[in-house]
């Protein structure tokens, strides 16, 4: 699939996505897509959790989520339908809270194009899309969205990626949400990558906030190649008062075939 041809689609699809509005939620989901695939005839299980150890102390809108204390999660369920294409199914969306309560959030559905082989290549591409739907606790908006291009490169022992992120929750074009992710990794052994990844929400395309009331979040993050799963742990820091001070992410990937 040509370069050419996925971001005219993604092109496409930003344009038809623009009915939009735009609230920030908690993520079940902390991860910069590498436009790595399931091979073609593979399931995969990723599996995402994420525990904010000192967060915010008040609900993002009415009956959300306290962040503070709270773990949120996701089973991630892919299949490599080709060698540039994969579906995906996240479920169940899931948060335990600070008091204990363990809670439905929702699942979404997502659709990832990307260049064959990306991990082989020294300049690799692509596009995600999700659909999500959400429950009342964690989304104001019942239907949400997402479109993830992908953009990286392979230098030596190191990764530079960047995936420039747009939220959507179909409330019109002047809505959409500007949240990118950036991934900087050095690999040490076949085994072993560290990495530093920044993840940002920058407010709405067009009118950006102001810099002191957007989040960004950096994380410093080990990557384990094992024979049984792939792991992914990482620690973030809040780099501004709109982001919680601290988060600890586990990521865990098994090929099921």
């Amino acid at each position: 699939m040509s370069l050419v041809r996925i971001l005219r689609g993604s092109v496409a699809a930003l344009l038809w996505f623009a009915h939009t509005p735009i609230a920030c939620a908690q993520t079940d989901e902390i991860q910069v897509y590498d436009a790595a695939i399931a091979p073609p005839g593979v399931f995969n299980l990723t599996v995402h959790n994420n525990f904010i150890s000192s967060g915010k102390e008040n609900p993002g809108f009415p009956g959300s989520i306290v962040p503070d204390k709270s773990l949120n999660g996701v089973a991630e369920w892919a299949y490599g339908a080709t060698p540039w294409f994969e579906a995906g199914l996240y479920f169940p969306l899931y948060s335990i809270t600070r008091n204990g309560s363990v809670l439905y959030d929702g699942f979404k559905v997502r659709a990832l194009f990307a260049s064959p082989d990306a991990a082989k290549r020294a300049f690799f591409y692509g596009v995600n899309f999700e659909f999500s739907f959400n429950t009342g606790h964690w989304d104001e908006h019942a239907y949400t969205s997402e479109i993830r291009p992908i953009i990286g490169t392979h230098v030596g022992r190191f990764d530079f990626i960047f995936n420039p992120i747009v939220d959507n929750s179909w409330n019109g074009f002047a809505r959409l949400e500007f949240v990118p992710a950036t991934r900087v990794a050095m690999r040490v052994s076949d085994e072993y990558k560290l990495a530093l990844e920044e993840y940002g929400d920058l407010g709405r395309l067009g009118h950006f906030l102001p810099a002191s009331r957007q989040s960004h979040e950096l994380f410093w993050v080990l990557d384990l190649n094992t024979k049984w799963a792939s792991i992914e742990a990482g620690i973030g820091a809040g780099l501004t008062s709109a982001a919680d001070h601290r988060v600890f992410k586990l990521i865990l990937t098994k090929d099921l075939r």
